[in-house]
């Protein structure tokens, strides 16, 4: 019954509507980053200034572990670690989620690489990532897999699909932000940027 759910809940996410959703706000190459302090899946802080110390960064936001296609994402990164690793940069990925639902997101998958909760899509609105679900949408979001126990709140937003380099001088080098959810950056054009950056 589990799997008839899930799999019913993947075909009404493979249809649902791309609305409210607008990525021309969203910070572009040569913007500055916006700094951040957030939490990963075990409470500890994260302060992206001190990551950049260590090299360039790439972050990227996913909507949550209940999302098929954010998850397929999330493991394709996961395959690519090692050669992000190699250019001397740092992997971090960023959820409305809450830290039990990332941490069991990180188990799930065998994920190695940072997943830090952005309470509120706070971060991601700095990133101008944030949108807000069309009624209809929010209302089987909710009745699907409640996403406001999965977020914590009763918000209905979440962030566009994105993925951005960030150089050690907190500039944003390669920016991907698509409304279309079912889309994301590819992983080779990122290690291929990481490559003409080092």
């Amino acid at each position: 019954m589990k799997m008839f759910k899930t799999l019913l809940f993947a075909v009404l996410l493979a249809v649902a509507p791309i609305y409210g959703q607008d990525a021309s706000k969203a910070l572009k190459v040569g913007d500055k980053a916006p700094q951040f302090t957030l939490k990963n899946a075990l409470g500890k802080k994260v302060k992206l200034s001190t990551l950049l110390k260590n090299g360039n960064v790439v972050l990227t936001w996913y909507r949550g572990g209940w999302c098929p296609y954010c998850n397929r994402a999330l493991q394709g990164w996961q395959e690519v670690l090692p050669e992000i690793k190699a250019q001397g940069a740092t992997f971090v990925a960023l959820t409305p989620e809450l830290p039990d639902y990332s941490l069991s997101t990180k188990e799930k998958h065998q994920l190695t690489f940072e997943i830090l909760t952005d309470l509120n899509n706070e971060v991601a609105s700095r990133y101008g990532l944030v949108f807000t679900l069309d009624e209809n949408t929010a209302v089987r979001y909710e009745k699907g897999f409640g996403l406001s126990a999965y977020n914590g709140n009763h918000l209905n937003q979440l962030p566009m699909p994105a993925t951005y380099i960030i150089n050690q001088k907190g500039v944003i080098v390669y920016a991907f932000v698509n409304a279309d959810y079912t889309q994301r950056a590819n992983t080779e054009e990122v290690i291929k940027k990481l490559k003409e950056i080092k």
